[in-house]
């Protein structure tokens, strides 16, 4: 990987790093459903001179049933159950489990498109759910309340996103990312702003946190979007998705310097199995020589 490519890598990892910390400061203002709503309503204003540009219309109608089951799994139902996380949970918290969305697509695969699972992958796996269940534990010895609901909400939403992942895999095969980026945010907004109507936040939020939503928006969302196709375009999917090892490290580094969050040892612990577990799951890491598998 050249200079500038790995030097893109880091921005993509600081920007999404930073949604995290927006998501905390943010939530609370204007509550999840609102706040999603205005982030994806925001970035595909964004997207859509990209979107014109390229002439990717015809293919988005082609595709359009795909693209919204997309858009629903892996933006608008997400979005806001990983903005209700974040807001109980902290971003470097929030940011850790995102890590996790791999593995649920690694599962998803298996069980679903029959994709071969090695036996260090499933070790891999329990390894990661190992560093889940820590950090769990971690957080209710710190005594902040109730971790479990915002917990199970920041793994559903991983897990839509590696449902998501498979089903792009086996239905969208061949489409532009851009095509299924914009349409998926467009689809999002859809669903979503007949609902967040009923969610408009009795006081009106400040003006930091209308700001912070467009900088979420803006560079959190479309541009990190414009910036990872392009990764993908010049280094490749497996090397772009690295980006999921970096993003918790800047997520955890946000909150440290902007909200004070604490790091504790079980903290770091747990987070480590985390990544090392998807990383086995993966396949970036590899202890043992390649074998069939089970499948």
């Amino acid at each position: 990987m050249q200079i500038k490519h790995f030097l893109e890598l880091l921005i993509l990892s600081a920007v999404w790093g930073a949604s995290f910390l927006f998501m905390r400061t943010t939530t609370g203002e204007f509550g999840p459903i609102m706040l999603v709503t205005l982030r994806s309503g925001i970035a595909a204003l964004a997207l859509l001179p990209f979107f014109i540009y390229k002439k990717l219309l015809p293919e988005f109608t082609s595709q359009w049933r795909a693209i919204l089951f997309v858009g629903l799994t892996n933006t608008a139902i997400p979005f806001c159950l990983f903005s209700y996380s974040t807001f109980h949970l902290g971003a470097g918290y929030a940011s850790i489990l995102n890590a996790t969305a791999p593995m649920f697509g690694a599962l998803v695969g298996f069980f679903w498109l029959k994709d071969n699972l090695p036996r260090i992958a499933i070790f891999g796996l329990g390894l990661g759910f190992t560093g889940v269940l820590l950090l769990s534990l971690s957080k209710t010895s710190e005594d902040v309340g109730n971790v479990f609901l915002p917990t199970i909400a920041a793994l559903s939403a991983t897990f839509l996103y590696g449902l998501a992942a498979c089903y792009s895999k086996k239905y969208l095969q061949g489409i532009s990312s851009l095509t299924i980026a914009a349409g998926s945010q467009y689809f999002a907004v859809l669903a979503l702003l007949p609902v967040s109507f009923f969610f408009w936040p009795e006081t009106n939020p400040s003006t930091e946190s209308w700001l912070q939503v467009v900088a979420l928006a803006l560079f959190c969302t479309a541009f990190a979007y414009i910036l990872y196709f392009r990764l993908i375009a010049n280094v490749g999917a497996e090397r772009a998705i690295t980006v999921a090892y970096l993003v918790p490290v800047f997520g955890v580094m946000w909150g440290v310097i902007f909200l004070q969050e604490k790091v504790t040892i079980s903290m770091s612990v747990g987070a480590s199995l985390v990544l090392f577990g998807v990383a086995l799951t993966t396949g970036v890491i590899k202890l043992t020589k390649p074998n069939k598998g089970l499948v």
